[in-house]
């Protein structure tokens, strides 16, 4: 039997981001269809075809996390890839705690963007390699820094840098150092993936 080529989903009550994330998502091979809110997803869903989602965090109505919520309730299987804005972070950071897969922050690169969703669809690992993926990543993040630590706390917990220079009685410059040196010593890519992995590690 062959397999359903699967189709990217894309919910934002913004026309232009919309168009513009599924004429990307074309352009790369990839099979699109775009919704203009939440409400219109969950109407379409009965007879929507299986892929992936990328929703805005922030809309009318139901907005990104309500939606994963409801989805999640509903036993939606399929990955959930969130847009967010800069000040969104605590949002997106929630979302990844209810079963989002990653985030992309606006405004969003193409390159990022087409990443995430590649890694989204890619094929699970095995319960074995994912307990060796863990042990590789606790192994990076015990090489943290008390002061590093408690900066990693911070981000995870969507403060911003000048909060959190507050929280801990130092300069932002200086957590600013602290942050770059977490994103080295734990491989992180991006902000998303630090935040995944340290989540996936029970911070």
């Amino acid at each position: 039997m062959a397999s359903v080529e699967p189709v990217i989903h894309v919910v934002d009550d913004d026309d232009a981001i919309r168009h513009a994330v599924v004429f990307q998502l074309e352009t790369a091979g990839y099979r699109a269809r775009d919704h203009a809110s939440a409400e219109a997803f969950l109407e379409a869903l009965p007879t929507a075809p299986p892929g992936c989602v990328i929703t805005d965090v922030r809309m009318p109505g139901l907005n990104g996390l309500e939606l994963v919520h409801r989805l999640k309730a509903l036993g939606f299987k399929a990955p959930i890839i969130m847009m967010t804005g800069h000040g969104d972070i605590p949002l997106a950071v929630e979302a990844m705690k209810a079963g989002v897969v990653d985030f992309i922050e606006k405004p969003l690169d193409d390159e990022i963007l087409l990443r995430a969703v590649g890694l989204a669809l890619s094929t699970s690992a095995t319960p074995r390699q994912d307990d060796a993926l863990k042990g590789e990543r606790r192994a990076r993040f015990d090489t943290l820094s008390p002061r590093e630590h408690d900066v990693l706390i911070g981000v995870i917990a969507g403060k911003p840098n000048k909060i959190i220079a507050y929280d801990l009685g130092i300069s932002t410059r200086t957590v600013e150092v602290h942050r770059a040196g977490v994103m080295t010593r734990t491989a992180a890519s991006s902000l998303s993936e630090l935040i995944r992995m340290a989540l996936s590690l029970g911070f």
